[in-house]
């Protein structure tokens, strides 16, 4: 069962422009994924019969998010796994920063996940992180 949608789809001409959200940095990364995923498929649909392993590194929170995008964006599209929920990790080693996750999910079957749109890839066009007391916003554009 997938989590509370944690993430808006906001106005762009011709991609898809997200804010994810979370409390902290890692359930934003967590909603970011989730967002990733339900731009493609129906997220709902999705059942939880695997847990894969995720390891991903930048050397800012900008290229961990992007790094992380295009790594979910690469098991859909190339390895047919589709996610409905993430638990992330995000611990900063020497200067870089590493992303460790769970996703949870199952093997993409297009007549019951129906494929919505394609994410031809995530882009760094318009990204921000922003942190306040109320939590962190994560935006990101992906290329439709």
């Amino acid at each position: 069962m997938p989590r509370k949608k944690n993430y808006n789809f906001l106005e762009h001409m011709v991609d898809a422009f997200i804010e994810a959200h979370g409390k902290n940095l890692e359930e934003a990364f967590e909603s970011a994924g989730m967002a990733l995923v339900d731009t493609m498929v129906h997220i709902e649909k999705i059942d939880e019969k695997i847990e894969d392993y995720i390891k991903v590194n930048g050397w800012d929170l900008k290229s961990l998010l992007y790094n992380w995008l295009e790594d979910l964006l690469i098991k859909v599209t190339s390895e047919g796994r589709v996610y409905s929920s993430f638990n992330v990790k995000i611990s900063k080693k020497n200067s870089n920063y590493e992303l460790e996750a769970i996703g949870r999910g199952e093997d993409l079957d297009i007549t019951k996940h129906e494929p919505k749109t394609e994410v031809k890839a995530v882009t760094y066009h318009m990204m921000e992180i922003k942190k306040s007391k109320k939590g962190v916003t994560l935006r990101f554009l992906l290329d439709l």
